[in-house]
């Protein structure tokens, strides 16, 4: 347990840095506005394609821990999307939904790249890598479809795939694949380039993290809060161990997939709903308490179903 935690701790440090950075008066919105485009458009693309490019998955149980990541991302996203009619009839709108989903079904693969890294080092990531290989893609299209659906201002087809395709985190894990399974190389200095990027990219993603946490928020979440935050860090977890297990997964590998499942949401989801009409207050709310929960659940999951 003291392992788990002490492997932990420093990326909610790093987290709690950007929550107190966001509140000095040296650093003004543009800033942090900057900051954030910067990551989406160059340094988030940079670490999703240099760790898929070059991510080794021999060694791995590369068929079940695949298999148990698509289906369980799947399980939780008919799970969440059942709620619809039920949340209408309970007064919630679609914007509010579309946050509820996305902060169901969308994972921080850059937190729990950090944290398999403290972890296990290559094999862990290399785990995570794989689940970002199989999820990402999808997890983009489901949610940016969602978005685009329940905003009721454009359901055209043709306009919902170029959102889709154009998006830069698809389109890096995309290459990242491609070069990795065609057995492409890369110049060595431009990869050496990229990888600095990349590398910059998990500490800054972190401190971005916190940057826009709204820790009133966190003070008295509202039900409607707390109930993608059970899924995403309880329920799935819980669902990817199930799935893993009946496909053979065991030892480290599934202690990887389990951190995979049980950190927070992505930030990135939150530039979604504000682009595409989704409710961006909720969603940074719990992104919030999502983070200040997953310090306590996620050593939790892990201990509990790890191993």
């Amino acid at each position: 347990m003291i392992i788990i935690f002490e492997s932990i701790l420093p990326i909610f440090l790093t987290v709690a840095l950007g929550a107190f950075l966001k509140r000095l008066p040296i650093f003004t919105g543009d800033f942090w506005s900057g900051l954030n485009q910067f990551g989406y458009y160059v340094l988030f693309p940079a670490l999703l394609f240099t760790t898929l490019a070059r991510a080794d998955f021999s060694d791995l149980a590369a068929g079940g821990i695949g298999t148990a990541s698509f289906l369980g991302v799947l399980a939780l996203s008919a799970l969440t999307m059942a709620l619809w009619f039920p949340l209408k009839k309970a007064g919630v709108g679609s914007p509010a939904f579309t946050s509820l989903f996305q902060t169901s079904t969308r994972w921080n693969g850059f937190m729990a790249l950090a944290i398999a890294d403290k972890l296990a080092g290559l094999e862990g990531m290399a785990v995570i890598a794989l689940m970002m290989t199989v999820n990402i893609i999808p997890l983009n299209i489901i949610n940016v479809f969602v978005l685009v659906w329940f905003s009721g201002e454009d359901r055209n087809i043709t306009a919902m795939i170029r959102k889709i395709v154009t998006n830069p985190l698809v389109l890096a894990s995309l290459l990242g694949i491609v070069f990795n399974f065609g057995g492409i190389p890369v110049y060595e200095p431009v990869f050496v380039t990229m990888d600095l990027m990349a590398r910059a990219a998990l500490g800054m993603g972190l401190v971005l993290v916190g940057a826009g946490l709204v820790l009133s928020d966190a003070l008295k979440p509202k039900p409607l809060v707390l109930l993608p935050s059970a899924f995403k860090l309880l329920l799935f977890p819980v669902i990817i161990f199930a799935l893993a297990k009946t496909l053979g997964v065991s030892g480290t590998p599934l202690t990887m997939m389990v951190l995979g499942a049980g950190v927070p949401t992505a930030m990135n989801g939150y530039v979604l709903a504000r682009q595409l009409g989704g409710d961006a207050r909720l969603y940074a709310a719990v992104v919030t308490v999502q983070t200040v929960l997953s310090f306590f659940t996620l050593p939790m999951v892990m201990l509990v179903l790890g191993g």
